[in-house]
């Protein structure tokens, strides 16, 4: 892998607007990593660029990621059948064994090394460390109706302690989302909901989650046109019609700006440097969710709404 990091373009922005490294040196920046920019060996190097290049202007990235195509892969190989309801996985304790597995020993291992291709800087750590993510039993609701979707969690506590030091020595923190029940029991967390929660704890300036479409579509499926930027209440107005593949993501970007963090985003990890893409707030970068206080939520095409 190369050693350098991404270039930027420069363009110019209106007087007495901050640039992006001025509006985040010194501050948190929570990244949930996943989706094809993972099993994708160039899109997985311009990420590990992004993030170096994040560090390397003063920001503090921690990145929480998923594996879902490779839980997958490796629940086929192992002959066990898996289905999702709401968006999240089914798990049975099977299942979580693979989860732990797959997430801790496979696919952390490879983004702390892409990472750490630029320098020493990526720890990897679960939830489970440290207390970090404490978590109960979660259940789905499909059609109005519950359904027991077994050991999955719902985050309930942060302990953010221990990704604090890290950040304190200069690390990238890269956290795996399994927690642990007050019970003992362990949990497969949703990454989108972990790093939502985890964003929170930090008081993080930005949550930026990569995804594999464009953003939140308008008209889903009729069209596909995105709808750039839109308020906390704009956002949980839509939430019961989503998809279920995009409602946690959302479901994790409200709950963050609705606690505190300043913006959230879901933008196309398909789509090289990505994050760095996001983070400087380029046109045609994805969704943007903002607390209800935030002036001119902006619809498809980038036109701010009259009223």
């Amino acid at each position: 892998m190369s050693g350098t990091v991404a270039k930027e373009t420069v363009t110019a922005r209106p007087a007495g607007t901050a640039s992006w490294r001025e509006e985040l040196r010194g501050r948190t920046v929570v990244v949930k990593f996943g989706g094809n920019a993972m099993v994708d060996a160039s899109l997985l190097e311009a990420f590990a660029q992004d993030v170096v290049t994040l560090r390397q202007a003063g920001a503090q990235p921690v990145v929480v990621h998923g594996g879902g195509p490779q839980i997958s892969s490796m629940l086929d190989r192992l002959g066990l059948r898996t289905r999702f309801e709401a968006g999240l996985r089914v798990t049975t304790p099977e299942t979580l064994d693979v989860v732990r597995m797959v997430l801790t020993g496979s696919v952390q291992r490879e983004l702390v090394g892409a990472i750490d291709a630029h320098g020493p800087l990526a720890v990897g750590l679960s939830g489970e460390d440290a207390h970090t993510l404490t978590a109960v039993r979660r259940r789905a609701e499909v059609d109005g109706r519950l359904v027991d979707i077994g050991l999955v969690g719902e985050v309930v506590a942060v302990a953010p302690g221990t990704v604090r030091a890290l950040l304190r020595e200069g690390r990238v923190p890269v956290v795996s989302p399994t927690a642990r029940g007050d019970d003992g029991q362990v949990y497969n967390v949703n990454a989108d909901l972990a790093a939502s929660a985890l964003a929170v704890a930090l008081g993080a300036a930005r949550l930026v989650v990569l995804t594999d479409v464009p953003g939140l579509y308008a008209d889903w499926p009729r069209g596909t046109e995105v709808i750039e930027r839109l308020t906390a209440a704009e956002l949980d107005a839509l939430l019961p019609g989503l998809a279920s593949g995009m409602l946690p993501k959302m479901e994790g970007c409200l709950r963050a700006v609705r606690a505190g963090v300043a913006r959230a985003q879901v933008v196309d990890g398909r789509v090289p440097h990505a994050l760095l893409r996001g983070v400087r707030a380029e046109n045609g970068t994805g969704t943007t969710v903002v607390p209800d206080e935030s002036a001119g939520p902006r619809r498809p095409g980038g036109k701010k709404d009259d009223a």
